[in-house]
This record gives structure tokens, sequence and C-alpha cells, in this order.
């Protein structure tokens, strides 16, 4: 049986190929028959990149490396060229950029999956065949694995949460590390359920784990396992949640719970795909995506010591920023009315609606709990209201959250700065066609800097780029 093919594209303004180039050839020839091409960034900025004969081939996987983080324009043409070519193909990008929103946009342009720089064979391989043996199986694999039955419940309408579902199919497409930050109750185990069961793992385990709720002396052991003997009282082998979660996603919720040994063993585990379950001597391989979640600013917790940093970026290589509930007040009744039904035809209550005063009731609460806490109020008013429709006095908020008090000056302030970063940014992006680096340029601020005032306020790129970019 002849090995698949494999086009390198090396991306580079040197005309030979680049050292990263060189060092990649080796790592694909064990499983590919390797054809590397030289292109140059200039001549695919112009739109004269020929890849002639060689997308007349049958190539499966295409990876395109692209030495410079900066030929994000590049590395968007170059794409759209091979798609073009072989719009059935999956591509693997090599990049050596960190920063989330490049990712996406690469995405966006046809790039099936990408891996950042180092290189590691562990990493490199079996990604490249997963997307080989799953190219033409993916799609018609997910919805039988309930792709179709999460989507559905991540409700909102509203631009900020809209923005985040819609990154869900192109996260999916591929099999980067993924961090998810919002406050607790906004929905993160919901959509990294979305993020597995739209890619092709869906027919694999997908294993969450809450590192806050396992004791400090055990986190090791239920992430690695043990073999027997290994400690007093280990009568017997057992298997760690990563082993469990061989070919599927684990979701590692409140992420910065985890103690810095555990983290540094996690570190090697995303670095190598390798560990070593407690007691045994043999180091054990598993292909696991890892999505992590928290509900603190990670960048702050780098900050005071309770994430190790080099930890955090191996985690966010995408990143989805979920709002808090009171972001997105024009969301409250769908959802409201969403978990009535639910609830009623599981309680067998025949409850028609709300009335009258109680959805501004529900619109007017700050949800310091979330989408949750409006869950199970909804579910307690269904459970207790004694009539056909359900009042102000059947939903038993929290007067403390609903009351609005005064503004103080320096709140007052904040507020107005905050709007008006947010508006600033919105047109400075509208008027760059959604390009953040010319965007980042005209506003006098480095790139990584202009990026994360975008997270801040919720705002996505991609809704001001001209269609069909």
């Amino acid at each position: 049986m002849k090995p698949e093919r494999a086009l390198l594209v090396d991306v580079n303004g040197v005309g030979q190929p680049s050292n990263a180039c060189s060092a990649l050839r080796p790592i694909l020839e064990p499983g590919f028959n390797v054809e590397v091409l030289v292109q140059s960034p200039q001549i695919v900025a112009d739109g004269k990149a020929g890849f002639g004969a060689s997308l007349n081939k049958r190539f499966n996987p295409v990876l395109v490396f692209v030495v410079s983080p900066g030929l994000l324009k590049e590395t968007r043409l170059i794409l759209e060229s091979i798609k073009r070519g072989i719009a059935d193909t999956p591509i693997i990008l090599i990049n050596e950029s960190r920063e989330p929103e490049d990712m996406l946009e690469l995405l966006r342009a046809g790039a099936s999956d990408f891996i950042t720089t180092p290189l590691q064979a562990a990493d490199v391989l079996p990604r490249a065949w997963r997307l080989l043996k799953s190219a033409n199986a993916a799609g018609k694999a997910t919805d039988a694995f309930g792709c179709q039955s999460v989507m559905r419940q991540l409700i909102g309408e509203s631009p900020c949460f809209a923005s985040q579902v819609m990154k869900v199919p192109l996260v999916a497409r591929c099999d980067a590390n993924v961090l998810i930050s919002g406050e607790t109750g906004t929905g993160k185990e919901l959509f990294a359920r979305a993020v597995h069961y739209s890619s092709s793992r869906a027919s694999r385990p997908f294993m969450p784990v809450n590192c806050g709720a396992i004791p400090v002396d055990l986190v090791e052991n239920e992430l690695f396992g043990h073999e027997r003997g290994a400690f007093t009282n280990a009568f017997a082998l057992q298997t760690g949640l990563i082993e469990e979660a061989n070919g599927g996603t684990l979701f590692l919720d409140e992420i910065d719970c985890l103690p810095t040994l555990a983290q540094v063993k996690l570190l090697r585990f995303l670095q190598e795909r390798e560990y070593r379950p407690l007691g045994s001597s043999k180091m054990r391989r598993a292909n696991v995506r890892i999505i992590a979640a928290s509900n603190l600013n990670l960048e702050e917790a780098v900050g005071n010591g309770k994430v190790r940093q080099d930890l955090f970026y191996r985690l966010n290589i995408i990143s989805l920023a979920l709002p808090a509930l009171r972001q997105r007040r024009e969301d409250i009744p769908l959802l409201a009315h969403h978990f009535l039904k639910k609830y009623a035809r599981e309680f067998s209550r025949p409850i028609a609606g709300f009335s009258v005063d109680a959805l501004p009731t529900l619109m007017a609460h700050n949800w310091p709990g979330n989408v949750r806490e409006l869950e199970h109020v909804i579910e307690r008013a269904v459970a207790l209201c004694e009539g056909p429709l359900i009042g102000p006095e059947d939903l038993a908020l929290s007067s403390s959250h609903s009351a609005r008090p005064p503004e103080s000056l320096q709140e007052a302030k904040s507020r107005e700065i905050a709007l008006f970063e947010k508006n600033y940014i919105q047109e400075l992006l509208r008027s760059c066609s959604g390009n953040i680096t010319k965007a980042a340029r005209m506003a006098q601020k480095n790139r990584r800097a202009f990026w994360q005032l975008m997270q801040k306020h919720q705002i996505d790129a991609s809704s001001f780029k001209p269609a069909g970019l």
C-alpha cells in the first residue's frame, strides 16, 4: 500500500526550505510521501502563487508552513488558493502565531487544523492522520452523537453571544486546545460539549472534570491514574481521566484550581502527549483534546502565580469568552420561555407563559449566577406556580440583585470610559474592514494589547470584514 501524499508549502522570503520546514519533513515522512514547495510571500500577496502540477495531484493533507506570524494576509491568500484547487482536502497550518484571533481568521479562510511551534512528532502525525481518516466521514458522524441537540441549547441572539456561538463550528474543525472564560453559570461546559460533538471526535468520550472539586492530593491520581501498589491502599490498578478520554475530549473546568505540580505534569502531557501513571515506570501516550475553562481572568492568575505562564500559553491557543447574562439582557425572554417549556413538560404542569409583569422583573435582575441561576428560578417557579401564568411573586428573586443603587462617581466614570473604548474600537475596525493589525497601528497600541481590549468588550473582528473575506 502506497503512503499518502503531503504537500508541504513553506512560505518565506529566503527561496529555500526554512530550518523549521526541514525539521517538519522527517516528522511527516514515516507516514507520508512528502513534497516540499517553497513559496515567496510577495508572490502570494500579489495573487501570483502558482502551485501548478503540485495541486493537480491528490494531496491529503496539505500542510502550509508560515515562518513569520506577521504573514496573516499572505497565509489567508495561500489557503484560498489551495482550497480553489482541492476544495475537499483538509489543510493543517503550521504557524508561530499564538494570537487566538489570528487562528480563528485562518480557520475561516479554510484551514482544517493548525499546530503552533515548537513542533512535536507526537502532536503532528496523529493530527494529520486523524484529519486524513475523518475528512469524508466527520460530517456524517457528528449528528448521530448529539451535535444538533447540543447546539440547540446555545440559546441567544445578542451579538456578543452569537459571535461566540458562530466560532463553535470553526473551533470544532481543528484539534487545537481551547480556553473558555466566563463567569459561573454562563455555559462553559455546554460550549465545550458543543465543540466536542461538532468535531470528528464526537463518537469518542467527552470527559468533564471540575478541578476545584478534586482534593489536592488526589488530582494527579484522577488525571493520570495509578498502578496497583503505587501507594497505601492502592489494591487495584486505576485508569486516569486522560486514558478514559483517549480519542475524545477532556474538559478541565476551574483549571486555575490545579496545584502547581499537577500543572507541570499537565503541561508535559500537552507538549509531548505522554504521561506516567503513579507508581508506573513506563510512559503512556494518549490522543486527547484538552478544553479548559475558568471563571477567573487567567492572565491575572498568571501574574499572581496561581497559574503557570507556560501552561496558560499552551491552553490559550483558541479562546472563547462567554458574556454574563446581564450583558445580554435581550436574551432573557428567550431563555425564560425555553426553560418554562422544558420544566412544564417535565413536571406535567399546564403553565402557558409569563404574566405581563414577570418578564420585566426577570430583565431587571442582575443574575450573578447567570443562565444557571435563571434556569433554577424558572424551574422553581414552574414547580410552585398555582395559576396558568408565572407572575413576579412566583420568581423568588433576591432583591439585593434587582435594585440598582445610584452609581458612584468612579463607577459612572468607568462605565463611560468602557463605552468610549468599545465604540472607539468598533469604529476603528469598521474603517479598517476588520483588520486587527491595521486598527492597532492606528490606535498606536501593540496588536496584543488591542486584541485584549477587543476581548474585554466582546468585539468580534470578523463582523467588520467585507462579505466574502
